[in-house]
């Protein structure tokens, strides 16, 4: 027995078993040991939404929920979001450092690179119905791009796998722009390699007929801090089904298609979405105190307050809220933005949220700074999966090169029927 173990006493058998702790862990494996009978499997731990339970040792994102920090790589959000930029930050997520100029260089040459689309991809967008949903798109069309390149199914080959990356970060602004205009029954517009990452994306988005599009630097830049704040959030829902899809050793863009569908899902992608529902059905500043009381009554749910993992203001939901008023002063002030700053200044002086440690989260600013863009509600996953494309591909890559890991298989505690004979249909 040492001070870096946990001693369990199993109260069916009497016996006492000594379990290493490693990192403020136990191995799950180390649990079999613990048996009643012969032959029972030993002792699994229930963890529905994996609560309590790691599934992996990584190096990518270090989240403390108490203390509302958040950091890529060591690096912490806040610097990263002030000096650096999508492009820069994404190279650091997939490679571990931050490069050098030559480096940076390289990095943003190869992604502008692979911007364009293969001409038949574009055939199959065009495809969809006109109010086809801009994420189902997105999801189909990542799908659709490992029978492009069929070279991406040699994962452990280094070369292939840097540029299925490269690839995958270039190329989701292009279809995410696609998927945009398709919904508003306009041309496809092709990249503009001499502009930004973010630029570019804008200009995709919303050239029409003038030469080439320029937008406010003030909304390029609020753009890219978001696409950095987004870029990773450790073992979230879509991280884990990419690690769990890439443990079959899967293609990169099938992997990716994984974590895209489960960002579709409302839990995870559609929360700034729920905040502006929110927001309009309070209507006026007037009404914040009476939405306040109905949410302490269990009559209203506050949308875009409290998260799983933060106890503490959420460090991006800050930046967020620096960013929006930049944008705010291109496009004019959102008029619910003074319901916002009305109930996020109400709920942080109340005890009653104050207790429950409910801070507002980066959902809670962020769909007012797509609006006040021009994007429908149903753009908003697609933004959040563009840049989160970047984390996915450090976590997969990850993923890959850890020893410790095997396909995903999780276990499951049988409660239904045994042993039912099988009635003929007429005897039934």
């Amino acid at each position: 027995m040492t001070e870096q173990s946990l001693t369990v006493r199993d109260n069916r058998t009497g016996k006492d078993y000594d379990l290493a702790i490693t990192d403020g862990t136990i191995r799950a494996a180390d649990l079999k040991q613990i048996s009643a009978t012969d032959g029972d499997g030993g002792l699994a731990t229930y963890d529905p939404g994996f609560v309590n339970t790691a599934s992996t040792r990584s190096s990518v994102t270090f989240i403390d929920g108490d203390k509302g920090i958040l950091e890529y790589r060591g690096y912490p959000i806040e610097q990263l979001a002030e000096q650096s930029n999508y492009l820069e930050v994404a190279y650091l997520l997939v490679n571990g450092s931050l490069p050098n100029k030559a480096e940076y260089e390289a990095w943003v040459h190869d992604v502008t690179y692979h911007t364009f689309v293969h001409e038949n991809l574009k055939t199959f967008m065009q495809g969809f119905r006109y109010d086809a949903h801009p994420m189902g798109m997105l999801l189909a069309s990542v799908g659709a791009l490992s029978t492009f390149y069929p070279e991406s199914r040699e994962i452990f080959d280094e070369e292939s796998r840097a540029l299925q990356i490269r690839r995958l970060i270039a190329k989701m602004p292009t279809l995410g722009a696609f998927s945009y205009r398709h919904a508003q029954g306009k041309p496809y517009i092709y990249p503009d390699n001499e502009l930004s990452y973010a630029a570019n994306f804008l200009s995709m988005l919303f050239k029409m007929s003038e030469p080439k599009y320029a937008a406010d630097d003030r909304l390029v830049r609020a753009l890219e801090i978001l696409f950095i704040l987004h870029a990773d959030h450790e073992q979230n829902a879509s991280t884990n089904a990419v690690r769990a899809i890439g443990s079959t050793q899967v293609d990169p863009y099938s992997a990716v298609t994984g974590g895209i569908a489960a960002l579709y899902g409302p839990l995870h992608g559609g929360a700034n979405e729920a905040v502006l529902k929110m927001l309009r059905r309070i209507g006026t500043v007037d009404n914040v105190p009476s939405f306040i009381e109905g949410v302490k009554n269990g009559e209203e749910r506050l949308m875009g307050f409290g998260h799983r993992v933060y106890k503490n203001y959420d460090p991006r939901a800050k930046i967020i809220k620096k960013a929006a008023d930049d944008v705010f002063e291109v496009t004019g002030i959102n008029p619910l933005l003074k319901i916002a700053v009305e109930l996020e200044k109400i709920a942080l002086e109340d005890e009653y949220f104050v207790s429950r440690k409910l801070y507002p989260n980066v959902d809670f600013y962020s769909g007012l700074i797509y609006e006040a863009l021009q994007f429908p509600p149903e753009m908003f996953t697609v933004l959040f999966a563009i840049p989160r494309t970047s984390g996915w591909l450090a976590q997969w890559l990850e993923m890959l090169n850890d020893g410790d890991q095997k396909i995903a298989r999780p276990k499951q505690i049988y409660t239904g029927a045994r042993g039912t004979q099988y009635v003929p249909m007429g005897d039934r």
